[in-house]
């Protein structure tokens, strides 16, 4: 939030005049900040949901899991400690383990004993830590850096369709020496009908820029409506850019807007300025300046300028100026 608060302070410096209206009909993201293909995936949560209490079929909570996911660490760890004792080949509680020591819950942050459990777990037969463990070897954490481990892992978890798995293993056959698009497209897929709404978005550009399958840029676009309905937010980027230029799907610049706004709200730099200049001319949504300038002022903290928009904010009213101000500060919670 540094960032945000050096901009405010950057309102009553700014110098220079307002720019003609610029043409919006063809909105694009910035290639420094909306890269075509998108990267590795995150580790998924390794706790699983817990039952409902009301499903009559459910099993009891386990100890171990339901304290993880309250938030009462050292309880999990002791939980997990005791599963193991009880049960030496518990290669779920080991996961729980070494999820506790990768991001330091309870214990202090060890990523290498996070491998080692995770390592302890895969070999037990635990899909979780199998995928997780392979990320530890893409990434190097707690491990040495290994790609042909890493995509072993994942082609063992991938084996059993976990969507993460076969995510990474398309990540990967795009940046082999000699990129297999047609076998990045069929996994994307795989994980895509798996619940991965990253492997959404990625099949989405796929076929959009006819990569691996043939072009088909409606489809591009319902996959694009798919991943950002699931709250990807470059998935809804994307989308609204889709909508706003009716490239693909139906024009429609308010519906446009209101994916601007939800991705703007969770802090993309490219929906907020996308969103500032929708406010600026008032297309999509009614004209608002106020609104406008804070979302050009929020994006602006994350590196992405706009000259046009600068020029605005120094034809605002100096009532407005603060009233941009104070949005800022409501919207970073100070």
């Amino acid at each position: 939030m540094s960032r945000v608060r050096k901009e405010l302070r950057t309102i009553a410096a700014l110098c220079g005049f307002a720019f003609g209206w610029p043409a919006l009909a063809q909105m694009t993201p910035a290639p420094s900040t909306a890269p075509a293909m998108p990267t590795f995936t995150r580790p998924a949560p390794v706790a699983p949901s817990l039952p409902k209490p009301d499903d009559p079929n459910a099993p009891p909570p386990d100890a171990a899991f339901a304290a993880f996911q309250r938030g009462y660490f050292v309880t999990a760890l002791r939980e997990s400690m005791k599963r193991l004792d009880a049960n030496p080949n518990d290669g779920p509680a080991m996961t729980l383990i070494a999820e506790l020591y990768r991001v330091g819950l309870g214990v202090r942050r060890d990523l290498a004993e996070a491998a080692r459990w995770y390592k302890l777990a895969s070999d037990h037969d635990d899909l979780p830590a199998t995928f997780a463990l392979g990320r530890a070897y893409l990434t190097g954490e707690g491990v040495d850096p290994d790609l042909a481990k890493a995509k072993g892992l994942f082609e063992k978890a991938a084996a059993r369709n976990h969507p993460g798995a076969l995510y990474n293993l398309g990540i990967m056959a795009t940046d082999e020496q000699v990129a297999d698009f047609a076998r990045a497209a069929e996994l994307f897929r795989r994980a895509s009908e798996a619940g991965d709404s990253d492997a959404t978005y990625a099949l989405a550009m796929m076929y959009r820029e006819g990569t691996g399958v043939a072009q088909d840029r409606p489809k591009g676009a319902q996959l694009l409506k798919e991943a950002a309905d699931e709250r990807n937010v470059t998935a809804e980027v994307e989308y609204a850019i889709a909508l706003f230029n009716g490239d693909g799907v139906t024009k429609d610049e308010t519906a446009a807007a209101k994916y601007f706004l939800r991705a703007a709200a969770r802090e993309n730099p490219i929906a907020q300025n996308r969103l500032a200049r929708i406010l600026a001319a008032g297309r999509g949504m009614p004209r608002n300046m106020v609104e406008s300038m804070k979302w050009h002022i929020l994006s602006r903290a994350s590196g992405l300028k706009d000259d046009y928009l600068d020029g605005l904010l120094t034809t605002l009213p100096s009532q407005q100026r603060v009233a941009v101000e104070e949005a800022v500060r409501k919207f970073i919670g100070n």
